[in-house]
């Protein structure tokens, strides 16, 4: 059998927290939606947060119709985790974001920049970031 590799492993884990995230999102619109007095789409969480794992938040800007070759920067909030460890804009075999750099890894806010990729065309693709412990994703829209 064929161990996984460490990378593998790790966008496996952020592609879970990305599923967590959208969950928990699919499950704050429906408690939105639901009709006053109802009990339809209530929330179990009592403080209306993510799941343990998945509470970091991560912005790109510009964004959307971001360009090839165009600097942007990511900021956001760890959640509860220890402090930015990562940023990822796609996937390893195919990155829409190159050159990352960490330019503060506090977890109250972090900040990183980096540049569209060159092959990258229109469309959307995931910014997962690791948080030491938490994980959060947004999508990153892209115009050529």
């Amino acid at each position: 059998m064929r161990s996984t590799s460490k990378p593998t492993r790790k966008v496996a884990g952020l592609a879970l927290a990305a599923g967590l995230v959208t969950a928990a999102s699919i499950g704050i619109a429906g408690g939105a939606s639901a009709e006053p007095g109802t009990t339809e789409g209530t929330m179990t969480n009592a403080n209306h947060q993510p799941p343990q794992g998945a509470r970091a938040t991560v912005q790109v800007s510009p964004n959307p119709t971001t360009h090839r070759g165009e600097e942007v920067t990511i900021t956001g909030n760890c959640g509860g985790g220890t402090g930015l460890k990562s940023v990822l804009g796609g996937f390893p075999e195919r990155p829409a974001l190159e050159n990352i750099r960490i330019l503060d890894a506090g977890p109250d806010h972090f900040v990183a920049k980096a540049t569209v990729a060159q092959h990258i065309g229109n469309g959307v693709g995931p910014v997962f970031v690791d948080c030491g412990g938490e994980a959060g994703v947004t999508l990153l829209v892209t115009h050529v």
